[in-house]
């Protein structure tokens, strides 16, 4: 059997995938396992990786390393790629002040670790590798074994999974005990989320408005726009006993009716001038207007605003993107993958579709090159230096850092020309979860050899007190001051918790516990610069112990 010999030679290249196929594989299969109702997930692909590298499989470290590195970039891209159209969005409002919550929880954890510096023996790769695996950051790891020497990076990457399972715990510990302890309502909280949250996503909604206003007879529609500062489209118009879309250019009556899609500010704000809210919902009164939900895919509208399109006398009302709906207002610049609202004719609707595109089958079809030269940006932008004041060495983003933000803002951007940085979700999805897991599993493989025999001395229990202290206190703390002082909202507080930690084992907890995707919004909000934090402030840390 030439075929099967020559895969099993140990340090081959098929050797080398075998053993990468096999771990992730068994990790994946330990990760579905569910224990009180919590599972690993992904996060199971390290402890299979520890299990292999702990028998030694002969990987050469060039090979892992650059496995491990590959990986990481493919995450923290896709990361970016996702999270980058609403980045912006989240610091409205609550979003400002989530953050900040998270960043104090980020700042609590580097505080300890440096005290753990002063009170007992810790080596600064062992620290900077604890807190990196208590706050379950894969990326912050792969920073910190960058700046570090072949032998520190090792035990850095062992550090981390000793850290790991505990820094999941932690975190779904401290959302039980906030729950029993303030007596938490999940009916309440949940109805409560959905008051405030929607205001802060100024999510679209409708109100069917009569002109009772004399002092509006005889002006054009475009004046209640300016009144609304364009935050309302007016869908259609009810006249005389027939139904029309209306443009800014029309006449308004005394009992004209008015659907109107917009935030709730500008409705209330609407409302009063207008004179009051019709009972008639013109959605329901038959004519031969409809709506219709159409892809933006053409790539010669990508770009342009929603008022110089083409609708053919139909209205554009909303546009969903990356999870996100708002008000279509006619400066709001399409961007690929976009889906919008038009209301018209059923006989020009089509003809709007085929101007946007439409098309399934293009939205569904990734395009790799932007990928990769998205990657290039941020390869470059990671390896650039950058001088902190304190610091005698520069520090670098590195290949966790720089795609990540690169990412964030080219998937703001939308497109730059006729290249689109749109990623369909479930490649998106694709892509990231096989980059984790060829991490996970390359810096499990380089951190088994000397796990099991560390874990059992008393240097290892020594790590795990020291991660368990920089997981629970900062989270617990914080976790009670937002609950107790700053009444912050319990589902708003569970997504806090596991995005300030990274977590999304934690994340699922809350989810499934709170029978809600609540919590994912806020994990979303403090997502992005809770990973900026955790893999600069971690060079900075190391950096700064080993001067």
């Amino acid at each position: 059997m030439p075929a099967l010999e020559h895969v099993i030679i140990p340090a081959s290249v098929a050797h080398a995938m075998l053993v990468l196929a096999v771990t992730i594989a068994l990790g994946l299969i330990i990760g579905q396992i569910r224990v009180a109702g919590v599972s690993l997930g992904i996060a199971g692909v390290l402890f299979a990786g520890l299990l292999f590298g702990h028998f030694r499989p002969n990987m050469p470290a060039a090979v892992l390393d650059f496995v491990r590195d590959l990986g990481l970039v493919f995450f923290v891209y896709t990361i970016g790629i996702q999270v980058g159209p609403g980045f912006l969005a989240s610091f409205r409002r609550h979003g400002l002040g989530l953050n900040a919550t998270s960043a104090l929880i980020v700042v609590l954890g580097c505080a300890l670790t440096v005290a753990l510096q002063f009170l007992g023996s810790f080596s600064p790769a062992v620290l900077v590798g604890l807190l990196s695996g208590a706050v379950t950051n894969t990326p912050s790891l792969a920073a910190v074994q960058q700046a570090l020497p072949p032998p520190d990076a090792a035990r850095a990457g062992m550090a981390y999974a000793l850290a790991y399972p505990f820094g999941i715990l932690g975190v779904i510990l401290t959302m039980v005990l906030v729950r029993r302890w303030f007596r938490v309502d999940l009916t309440q909280e949940t109805e409560a989320f959905q008051r405030t949250w929607s205001e802060t996503t100024e999510s679209p909604v409708t109100l069917n408005l009569e002109i009772r206003n004399p002092g509006l007879d005889g002006q054009p529609l475009r004046v209640l726009s300016e009144l609304a500062q364009s935050q309302v489209v007016f869908s259609r118009l009810w006249r005389k006993g027939a139904c029309q879309v209306p443009t800014p250019a029309t006449l308004l009556q005394p009992g004209d009716v008015l659907l109107a899609v917009g935030t709730r500010a500008a409705l209330d704000k609407l409302r009063v001038a207008t004179g009051g809210v019709s009972s008639m919902d013109l959605r329901e009164v038959g004519s031969n207007l409809a709506s219709m939900r159409i892809l933006v895919t053409k790539r010669s509208v990508l770009g342009r605003s929603v008022g110089s399109l083409p609708l053919y006398g139909a209205t554009m009302t909303r546009v969903f993107r990356a999870g996100v709906e708002f008000v279509a207002a006619p400066g709001v610049r399409l961007q690929f993958g976009d889906t919008v609202t038009v209301v018209g004719d059923e006989t020009v609707l089509q003809r709007v579709a085929d101007e946007l595109g439409n098309s399934p089958r293009e939205l569904n079809h990734p395009n790799i090159l932007p990928i990769f030269i998205g990657i290039v940006l941020g390869v470059v932008a990671g390896s650039l230096p950058l001088q902190i004041p304190g610091l005698t060495q520069p520090i670098k983003l590195g290949l966790a850092g720089g795609p990540l933000l690169v990412a964030i803002l080219l998937s703001r951007l939308g497109n730059i020309g006729p290249v689109s940085w749109y990623l369909p979700h479930n490649a998106n999805l694709i892509v990231r979860e096989i980059g984790i897991a060829l991490f996970l599993a390359c810096v499990g493989l380089q951190a088994g050899e000397h796990f099991l025999e560390t874990i059992w001395r008393i240097e290892g229990l020594y790590w795990l007190a020291a991660a368990a202290t920089i997981t629970l206190i900062p989270v617990l703390s914080v976790a009670l001051l937002a609950r107790a002082v700053w009444r912050t909202n319990y589902l708003v507080l569970c997504g806090l918790l596991a995005g300030s930690m990274t977590d999304p084992p934690a994340l699922s907890f809350a989810n499934t516990m709170t029978r809600s995707d609540a919590p994912a919004v806020t994990y979303a909000t403090v997502y992005p610069l809770t990973m900026f934090l955790r893999v600069t402030m971690a060079q900075v840390l190391i950096t700064w112990l080993t001067r």
